[in-house]
């Protein structure tokens, strides 16, 4: 090709890329339901856009790099620890009771379904046990489910990312041996490889540790000599056994997640922006790849699978999952009806097809283009059923707020209390470990980890965060986390104000919803509120009585409108008033949650 061709080429996949992640965020569904089509249709118009005219011999290495990036930072996000209460089990018996049987009942479908070789089929159920919270995670934000569902479902889409792109590797790396002509030989490719990986991780965890411990890179070094270290582990990897790099990156990124001494300066944003454009280009130009030729004799059969892994594997993986637990018959069927399938099985799908279909094993020149139709099935399925499906059961969540409060002093953590007692399942956070103390001996619920963690991604997803409110006594801490959260967060992102006379860093300066007005600034809180006043919620009237404050406004539906600088909600019927009470007035009683509670 060309050197027009391909600037072109590589400038249309980006365009397309960025531009259907665009659509689909506007659109409220996965960005995969527009993708995968419209890399496809592009696909087949302009011979620009096959990435392996485009780079030659050089796309499927740089697959693998860009899967090993992903599977990073999927094992970035598994702290193991935090995966305990009623959710443990289930979730557990989901990623290993579900890989064995999606991948046992695939196999033995997709061998007469598609006339596959049993290796090749074997090579397909492998690819098809995935699932990932790139896909998961959009779909139950557009249906919020019940917490411990949103839990359960995001646990194992976390999980079994890495957990499936290990299995595909290993079963990749048995089949490829299985074609060695000596028994023996082909054992010890297998072992060398699984070797190779295992090696790789460890290595690349000692480096990692090294960078961070002894080297103490700050935040921006410390993130890009992550990225270095990972991809250049999973390439030398590669080059010593084809895609055991995989196996490497999952290892490291478990270890710096879960093992004592790592003190990662990483920038999840960096890393999620990162993974975000990967995954875009990727899913464009492995759907370019998938010709309309390879699809002709494929679809059906592959249709005919899908219906299979929806209607039987799945319903069965649940029930197993969720045998002799307190979950519901609705929670039960509601995990029963979503698994739909991402980026680890269309990158797996490609990085290893090609590789078994140049080792002459029948029917691996199906696996890229069965996958395909997978995941369009399973994802626009699933994307189109899971609300409705959601509501029939009963399990869709509260439509009631869940605010973020990030403070820890006194006012803070009265605000909470009378959000709680207006019916709101109010969340906090707090920097200083006496002020997360204050908030636990309170009875408020306390978000584990970082802000940002806690705000943003898998942390507000978990938890079903609607709103951030930042309330600390650090005016240009308030000014900053709201600056980062606003691009962040799904839901609005509110601060308290700061004196007009600030000379703060840059709290006067920044703009945002600032709360409740011009005198009401959190200085002034807390010094009235250490004065005596009290934070009270009674039923809404037009006018507040005379001293008391209007903080905020709880609907009658369980919305949370709070007052700011530029808008002051109007009361309703049945809405709820949170006030700041003058010292000496007699509090009101709480008031009596509202509807739905």
């Amino acid at each position: 090709m060309t050197a027009d061709q391909v600037l072109s080429g590589v400038g249309l996949t980006l365009l397309l890329a960025v531009g259907s992640q665009i659509l689909a965020g506007r659109l409220r569904i996965p960005a995969l339901i527009v993708l995968l089509p419209v890399g496809f249709a592009a696909g087949a118009l302009v011979d620009s856009l096959n990435p392996q005219l485009v780079l030659g011999p050089a796309f499927s290495p740089l697959v693998s790099l860009a899967v090993a990036v992903i599977l990073y930072d999927a094992g970035l996000g598994l702290d193991l620890g935090k995966l305990t209460g009623h959710t443990r089990a289930v979730v557990l018996r989901l990623i290993w009771i579900g890989v064995l049987i999606s991948w046992v009942i695939g196999t033995l479908v997709a061998m007469p379904l598609l006339g596959m070789d049993r290796r090749a089929a074997v090579m397909l159920g492998a690819i098809l046990v995935v699932s990932g919270p790139t896909v998961v995670g959009p779909l139950l934000g557009f249906v919020r489910p019940r917490e411990r569902l949103q839990h359960i479902l995001v646990w194992e889409g976390s999980l079994i990312d890495p957990v499936g792109g290990i299995l595909g590797a290993l079963v990749f790396h048995l089949v490829d041996a299985s074609t060695d002509p000596h028994v023996g030989g082909g054992a010890m490719k297998f072992i060398g490889s699984v070797a190779t990986g295992l090696a790789g991780g460890v290595v690349g965890a000692a480096l990692l540790w090294v960078l961070f411990r002894r080297l103490r890179l700050g935040e921006i070094l410390g993130t890009t000599a992550q990225l270095a270290a990972v991809i250049a582990v999973a390439a030398f990897c590669d080059v010593v056994r084809e895609d055991s790099g995989l196996i490497a990156a999952v290892v490291m990124g478990l270890a710096v997640a879960n093992l004592p001494g790592f003190d990662a300066p990483v920038r999840r944003l960096f890393f999620e922006t990162l993974v975000s454009l990967i995954l875009g280009l990727l899913f464009v130009s492995i759907s370019a790849t998938v010709t309309p030729q390879s699809l002709r004799h494929v679809v059906l059969p592959a249709l005919g699978l899908a219906a299979v892994l929806v209607l039987v594997v799945r319903p069965l993986v649940a029930a197993v999952s969720t045998l002799r637990t307190d979950l519901s018959r609705g929670e039960r069927g509601f995990i029963g009806w979503m698994a739909p399938r991402g980026i680890v099985a269309a990158a797996t799908a490609s990085t290893f097809s090609a590789t078994l279909v140049a080792k002459g094993i029948g029917g691996a020149s199906k696996i890229l283009p069965a996958t395909f139709v997978v995941i369009v099935a399973t994802v626009t399925l699933y994307g189109v059923t899971a609300s409705a499906v959601a509501r029939r059961l009963g399990v869709v969540r509260s439509s009631r707020s869940r605010p973020l409060l990030v403070g820890g002093e006194q006012w803070v953590v009265g605000l909470g209390l009378a959000l709680r007692a207006a019916g709101l399942p109010v969340l906090m956070w707090a920097g200083l470990e006496w002020q997360r103390e204050r908030i636990v001996q309170a009875g408020l619920e306390l978000a584990p980890g970082d802000l940002l963690a806690a705000a943003t991604g898998e942390g507000a997803e978990l938890e079903g965060i609607t709103a951030v409110f930042l309330l600390t006594s650090e005016d240009d801490f308030n000014a900053l986390a709201a600056t980062i959260l606003r691009g962040s967060v799904e839901g609005a992102v509110h601060r308290v104000g700061s004196p007009r006379e600030s000379v703060g860093v840059v709290a006067p300066f920044i703009g945002g919803e600032v709360l409740f007005g011009p005198e009401l600034t959190g200085v002034a809180l807390a010094r009235r509120y250490e004065g005596g006043a009290a934070i009270v919620t009674r039923p809404a009237d037009p006018v507040a009585p005379a001293g008391w404050d209007t903080l905020f406004l709880v609907r009658a539906d369980g919305r949370l409108d709070p007052v700011t600088e530029t808008d002051r909600p109007l009361p309703g019927p049945g809405d709820v008033a949170v006030l700041l009470a003058p010292a000496g007035a007699h509090p009101a009683a709480p008031a009596a949650p509202a509807a739905g509670a």
